[in-house]
């Protein structure tokens, strides 16, 4: 039984340092230290290329200045809930004329009671 566990045992190298470590771990290094080695020299969000949140909301702060802070369909007057409405539901498409600051009942109504796939409430 020992012998077994020995053979079925897999290693792989640390790859700071060379220690042997447990390949079923998933690591690439074997302690902290290795790991603030491996990792020195990194930068992390650089820019912030991958924000979406932040463009969202620039997109949704141009919209209330051009097209005043009322929902385009009910004209509901809470600017802070206003939801940003793609009408081609294409997010990378932000040109004017493909977007609407509706209110969330609006919103709702567009995406589940008028194509179908909700259930419709008469």
């Amino acid at each position: 039984m020992i012998c077994y566990g020995i053979s079925g045992r897999k290693e792989k190298p640390c790859i700071i340092c060379k220690k042997l470590i447990l390949s079923g771990l998933h690591r690439i290094t074997c302690s902290r230290k290795c790991s603030n080695i491996n990792r020195e020299g990194s930068k992390y969000k650089v820019g912030k290329p991958n924000n979406k949140a932040e463009t969202f909301r620039l997109i949704k702060i141009e919209l209330l200045s051009i097209k005043g802070g009322k929902c385009e369909r009910c004209s509901y007057d809470k600017s802070e809930i206003l939801q940003v409405h793609y009408k081609d539901r294409n997010r990378k498409n932000n040109n004017l004329d493909n977007l609407e600051l509706i209110c969330p009942n609006c919103h709702y109504e567009d995406h589940y009671l008028k194509t179908g796939r909700g259930v419709r409430v008469v």
